[in-house]
């Protein structure tokens, strides 16, 4: 039987399924609140208060300050620790755990829309700004790519390339991941290919590796079957999917909303979709404020402090 979550997913994707074939649409899909969900016409984004951009290369400079007041290590690791013994028992192999941090700016989210890169720029008024790296899948011509980004380095470090590619942590990760989404990718598809193995990006002051996976989609397959199948995206999730989900909701403080969730634009020819991370939350609730929210993947390799402090360096603004 269904639980309220599943028929509200459930909703979602049947909205997907009544969109004429050919009919363009965006989607606003959360990672675990589904009732808020949006899907409508391109044209009427802005009814919605949304706005979005992709695609976004460069950026134009403006003044502006960044404070950040993160949680604090001993809580952090609190949450660490128990995903750690959750994998010692074989319950995970890869998490990605993640947290808010308090952040003071001049900036205002519309601000911050106007003036970021990425690969999707997406911007929801009064309530969240998002400038995310990560693609998560590409339809086109029968065909799906994805590319699932796992590994994270400061740019400015000696020999950082150099020490990204020859973590055994990294490597693990990406791994995983590129296992889990093969799949993923096998249960709506065929001729499932690894393109390109943990290929190198440079995303504002840090690297970070992606790989590039592509299969032929099954014959007839609806866009609603193909993201029922795949979300939540694996790269903000873990490996086994389900039960790594269970984890993170026992060891995260908040539900995630919209961030983790992905962000879909169909023209009508190409459908297009990306993973919201760097992403900004404007609370209304007694906390108030601006929160950036961030994360990273968890193994068995991984140190306490060295993901605490990949935690914050995702805590930016991409101009």
């Amino acid at each position: 039987m269904q639980n309220s979550l599943e028929k509200a997913q459930s909703w979602a994707f049947f909205m997907l399924y009544k969109f004429p074939k050919n009919q363009p649409f965006i989607a606003l899909l959360s990672y675990d609140t589904p009732e808020q969900n949006i899907i409508t016409h391109p044209k009427d984004a802005k009814k919605f208060g949304i706005e979005f951009k992709l695609n976004v290369k460069n950026s134009s400079p403006i003044n502006h300050f960044i404070k950040k007041y993160p949680i604090d290590f001993d809580t952090y690791k609190k949450s660490f620790d128990k995903v750690i013994n959750h994998q010692k028992n074989g319950d995970s192999y890869l998490l990605n755990l993640c947290f808010s941090t308090k952040i003071e700016t001049n900036l205002s989210l519309k601000d911050i829309f106007e003036h970021a890169r990425g690969e999707a720029v997406i911007y929801k008024k009064d309530d969240f700004v998002c400038f995310t790296p990560e693609p998560f899948v590409t339809i086109k011509d029968g065909f799906i790519h994805t590319f699932p980004m796992k590994g994270t380095i400061n740019a400015a470090l000696p020999k950082a390339k150099e020490t990204l590619l020859n973590d055994p942590k990294e490597f693990s990760e990406s791994a995983m991941m590129l296992d889990l989404m093969r799949n993923d990718l096998g249960a709506i598809s065929t001729e499932v290919k690894v393109e390109s193995f943990r290929y190198i990006q440079k995303v504002a002051q840090l690297y970070q590796t992606s790989s590039h996976i592509s299969a032929k989609l099954k014959k007839g397959i609806s866009f609603d079957e193909i993201f029922s199948s795949l979300l939540p995206a694996g790269s903000i999730t873990g490996t086994p999917k389900h039960e790594t989900m269970r984890i993170i909701k026992e060891c995260e403080r908040e539900p995630r909303g919209f961030y983790t969730g992905v962000f879909i634009y169909f023209d009508g020819v190409v459908c297009q979709s990306f993973v919201m991370i760097r992403f900004v939350k404007e609370r209304k609730d007694r906390a108030g404020g601006l929160y950036f929210f961030s994360g990273g993947g968890i193994t068995v390799m991984s140190e306490a402090k060295k993901e605490y402090d990949e935690l914050i360096q995702k805590v930016y603004f991409p101009f």
